[in-house]
């Protein structure tokens, strides 16, 4: 407004001052339109953007094309002048449909595969555990063997102990068969002897009762007679005559010819019954 003053003021002989007295009015109309418009411009409010999110859709709607702003206003020199001009209200965009992201996975297992073990820490023995531990088996191993040692040889013990047994048992088998046909034969023989003394016997007649007498008779190897004893006499002297006779009458005596069966005649014992 000093300007305009100015030229106002000043006198019409000069031309100089009167175009700048008009440069210097362009110059601050310049600066307040600039100003206005400027101000204006930045204190508009952005248009907003409505977003709506759906979930379980089969396929994606498209998002809808948001309009593009208007133009920024001309430069301040172009407007002749700066009327403010009503802010027009644009009508709010249609929100728009964006399908949902997938979910997010846990990263939990992705954690666990990069994370490291630990390394293990090696323990290494005691020298002297490992020495105590290494006698400890050899003398389990020892006693083992020992103990396995006595098991065989105690039942070899019993095996041979149960053999001695049915040998022995065997033996006495063999033996008492033996002895028994040992006895049938000294029996078979001695029942022959008295038989062929009893045949040399001359009975005397008339005798009571049924006297018995005995005799010892020592013989020799082939059945002949080395001796003969009264060993006990039937009370009847004729008797005991007759049978001592019929004795040495008798020989030689039947003998088996198993050599080793005379010592079983060898001292033969006779007894003689009057009525038999």
């Amino acid at each position: 407004m000093s300007a305009v003053n100015a030229l106002r003021n000043a006198p019409t002989t000069e031309p100089g001052l009167l175009r700048a007295g008009v440069l210097a009015l362009l110059v601050h109309i310049a600066f307040i339109a600039l100003m206005v418009f400027g101000l204006n411009w930045k204190a508009q409010e952005p248009e907003g953007m409505v977003v709506e999110l759906w979930q379980d859709l089969s396929q994606p709607i498209q998002a809808q094309q948001v309009p593009e702003p208007p133009p920024p206003p001309p430069p301040p020199e172009q407007q002749p002048d700066p009327v403010k001009e009503p802010v027009k209200q644009e009508p709010a965009p249609e929100p728009i449909r964006v399908a949902p992201p997938p979910p997010k996975k846990p990263d939990i297992p992705l954690k666990q595969e990069t994370q490291k073990p630990e390394p293990v820490k090696e323990i290494k023995p005691d020298p002297e555990d490992l020495k105590k531990k290494e006698q400890e088996r050899i003398e389990a191993e020892k006693q083992a063997k020992e103990k396995a040692e006595a098991e065989r040889i105690q039942r070899e013990k019993e095996a041979q102990r149960k053999r001695e047994q049915e040998a022995q048992a065997q033996r006495e088998a063999q033996q008492a068969a033996a002895r028994a046909r040992v006895m049938s034969e000294v029996a078979k023989y001695k029942a022959m002897i008295l038989a062929k003394i009893k045949s040399r016997i001359v009975m005397p007649p008339d005798l009571p009762g049924n006297p018995v007498t005995e005799f010892n008779v020592t013989l020799l190897p082939g059945g002949d007679i080395l001796d003969v004893k009264l060993r006990r006499s039937s009370g009847y002297g004729v008797f005991d005559s007759a049978v001592e006779r019929a004795i040495h009458l008798s020989r030689p005596l039947p003998l088996p010819p198993d050599p080793a069966l005379f010592n079983e005649f060898r001292n033969l014992n006779v007894t003689v019954h009057y009525l038999e």
